[in-house]
């Protein structure tokens, strides 16, 4: 069973950055596709960014185009977002997972690390 452990949240004020990343228990390089996604008060969980760990192929939420970067590095097992700008609705729960195949959905899932921006 894949664990999955996120670092780096904290609280920023707008137009600041952050790294998040997140730790495998296994080889990233056998987990297809890693993803970030937010959970933001009150809302449900939102798709923010993922990459194919073999290709580095990318996919980013509309919202979050031109500001966020995934990236992960298969020698550390470790995907991270690079995330700058950040604005006020950016706050929210921040979760790493894990798509261990193409033919199954999102199966692992972090514990979630906190993420505030304030005004």
């Amino acid at each position: 069973q894949v664990q999955l452990v996120e670092s780096g949240g904290g609280l920023v004020q707008a137009g600041d950055s952050l790294r998040l990343s997140c730790a495998a228990s296994v080889q990233t390089i056998n987990i297809w596709r890693l993803g970030w996604f937010r959970q933001a008060p009150g809302k449900e969980r939102a798709f923010v960014a993922d990459i194919t760990s073999s290709t580095g192929i990318t996919n980013y939420a509309n919202s979050v185009k031109g500001r966020f970067t995934i990236s992960r590095d298969n020698a550390k097992n470790t995907v991270y977002l690079q995330m700058n700008s950040l604005q006020p609705e950016d706050t929210a729960v921040y979760y790493c997972a894990a798509r261990l195949v193409p033919t199954r959905p999102y199966q692992a899932w972090g514990q979630g690390t906190q993420v505030t921006v304030s005004s």
